[in-house]
């Protein structure tokens, strides 16, 4: 283990400073700070790994889906063995930089030492392992020892993809990725702003992607461009990696009021043009008020947006009660509580409001969306009342829909392929991340439902080792969960 003392001399969690409030509201840079090779940080670091327990049963492991094997890279980290802990890093997950700045960490909620003390910070632990092995050169492209002469076409390039496409590259198998955006990434690149994870962490491990032998075919919309049969014929298997992409909508009177977007209307433009596109028409937040209606990471990413942009208000709806601060007695350890959570965009400005919900879209004489008209609600076996006399109104110009996904877009692709879907939506598979068409595969949220980047990776990983095995017979790829039940495999 680590410091086999190091959970008594350091009791507390310490974690970087964050860039201040007023600096960073002024542009698109992290607001984290990760400084790789500061002294300070190291150190800081260094310690967290030294209160590592080493449990006996280190729940760490099955709070994560990918089973990181968090108790030997802390080790790893306390002895100042940085290349051993990438390597153990990156055995088991394929993106660490991408889920050190975006994962919600249920590694640290099931945390041993979480019981009854503050738990480590393995998210930054992880992130700081990831950043440290790139500075220092020792992440490097790991080029198959021999092409297998099977061919596999990917359609999605968010994190579920590239992680499917990363280990099948490795097992010499050919793979093309199709992305009909301009640039692989998915919603990591367009949907996620540049404060949260700037984008040359993806452009870097892309790179190391495309030397290690996987092909990127963008800006070609699989299912108009290139049919679903025209993939079939051409590559031995097909992995259908398309995400979650169909937005919640809001069924109330004035829906359809100018200036009433979903997120991702908004969200991706914005994110557009930090990275330097003139976008002609986009909707933007400055001197508007800003109402965003959802609770969870999206509708954060468009209170910090909004913020950057110079909005003259913003508020944040969500129609379930305001959570507790410390873990309930309904959600015991290790499971991951629903707490009352503060995100970086929350720390910047703006207003959240509980336990309300929207009766109708009010709207100016030229059409566009003036003031939205709410209800305080109460939950009473499990449905929502509304409070009698609670009805009130708040000024919006600006009216963003975070309200989650339902599941893949419908149509050409999906049709072209003929692959079932489940009564949710989500394309239908067995256990083995097949559907019901011989040699078409599907991860992450197309198959599993909206979902955490962890999930996606390990959905892309394990799915990796099922079309390996189809078209080798067996394969030596690690598969953490099953696609039924996404229960952590043995």
């Amino acid at each position: 283990m680590a410091d086999p003392r190091g959970f008594l001399k350091t009791r507390q969690r310490e974690l970087p400073t964050d860039r201040p409030v007023d600096v960073r509201i002024m542009d698109w840079r992290e607001v984290h700070a990760h400084r790789a090779g500061n002294p300070d940080d190291l150190a800081m670091v260094t310690r967290q790994a030294g209160r590592c327990m080493d449990c006996g049963i280190p729940f760490c492991h099955n709070g994560c889906p990918l089973g990181n094997v968090v108790p030997d890279w802390n080790d790893l980290v306390w002895r100042g063995q940085w290349a051993d802990a990438s390597d153990r890093l990156h055995m088991t997950n394929n993106f660490p930089e991408f889920t050190g700045r975006l994962c919600p960490a249920p590694c640290e909620t099931s945390c041993v030492l979480g019981i009854n003390a503050p738990p480590i910070t393995i998210k930054n632990v992880e992130v700081t392992i990831v950043d440290e092995a790139f500075d220092r050169g020792l992440v490097q492209p790991q080029l198959p020892q021999w092409m297998t002469g099977k061919t596999v076409a990917i359609v999605g390039s968010g994190p579920a993809g590239l992680a499917a496409a990363q280990q099948l590259t490795r097992s010499g198998h050919t793979v093309a990725v199709y992305e009909r955006d301009d640039r692989p990434g998915g919603l990591l690149r367009y949907g996620i702003p540049e404060f949260k994870m700037e984008k040359r962490h993806i452009d870097r491990r892309l790179a190391l992607m495309a030397t290690e032998g996987t092909r990127f075919h963008n800006g070609v919309a699989v299912g108009t461009e290139v049919t679903g049969q025209q993939l079939r014929d051409r590559y031995d298997a097909v992995v259908l990696a398309v995400g979650s992409t169909v937005p919640r909508d809001l069924p109330v009177p004035g829906r359809d009021a100018g200036g009433v977007l979903q997120a991702m209307q908004y969200l991706v433009p914005a994110n557009r043009a930090a990275l330097g596109e003139v976008l002609p028409g986009q909707p933007v937040a400055t001197g508007k008020d800003v109402v965003v209606i959802g609770g969870g990471d999206t509708g954060a990413d468009c209170v910090g947006t909004a913020i950057r942009q110079g909005a003259r208000s913003v508020t944040q709806l969500e129609i379930m009660p305001r959570p507790p601060q410390e873990r309930p007695a309904t959600q015991p350890w290790p499971t991951y509580p629903m707490l009352y959570r503060v995100a970086s965009a929350h720390e910047e400005g703006g207003e959240r409001v509980y336990a309300v919900s929207t009766q109708e879209v009010l709207a100016d004489e030229d059409g566009q969306v003036r003031a939205l008209r709410l209800v305080e609600v109460e939950l009473t076996d499990g449905r929502f009342q509304p409070v009698e006399g609670s009805v009130h109104e708040i000024p919006a110009q600006l009216v963003l829909l975070a309200m989650g996904f339902t599941g893949p877009e419908r149509g050409s692709l999906l049709d072209q392929l003929g692959v079932d879907l489940t009564e949710r939506g989500t394309v239908a598979r067995d256990d083995e991340f097949a559907t019901n068409v011989p040699g078409v595969f599907v991860a992450g949220d197309a198959g599993r439902g909206q979902s955490l980047i962890v999930w996606a990776i390990a959905e892309g990983r394990s799915a990796a080792a099922a079309v390996d095995a189809y078209l080798s017979g067996l394969t030596e790829l690690p598969s953490p969960i099953r696609a039924s039940t996404g229960a952590l495999r043995a």
